[in-house]
């Protein structure tokens, strides 16, 4: 069993910045992928970025160049950087973790951090 608790989210200004943090605990979880996953109000949920844990990473187009995903193992934490923050970001963002690879399937979910992009 692995549990995840996401922190970070919050309202910011477009072109803002926001650092979102996935912690997980109950499992070995450097063996895991961990993922962030939104979902806006009225659409589907949206993989936004993924890590493996290899290191390996990958984006969703709609974030390339703009969203860094990073994991620190020893303090079992998934980081998200955003910048240049959009009002599409807006969302809630879910951290989520599979024993295999990025596009396995998630079986872990976090409860959610709420991201609001509005002037």
């Amino acid at each position: 069993q692995l549990q995840l608790v996401e922190s970070g989210g919050g309202l910011v200004q477009p072109g803002g910045s926001l650092r979102l943090s996935c912690a997980a605990s109950g499992s070995t979880y450097g063996y895991f992928a961990i993922g962030w996953v939104r979902q806006a109000p009225g659409k589907e949920r949206e993989g936004v970025s993924c890590i493996e844990s290899s290191g390996i990473t990958n984006y969703a187009d709609s974030v390339k160049g703009r969203f860094t995903i990073s994991r620190d193992n020893a303090k079992n934490t998934v980081f998200l950087q955003m910048n240049s923050l959009k009002r599409e970001d807006t969302a809630v963002y879910y951290c989520a973790a599979t024993p295999g690879w990025c596009d396995s399937g998630y079986d872990y979910w976090g409860q959610g951090t709420q991201v609001t992009v509005s002037s």
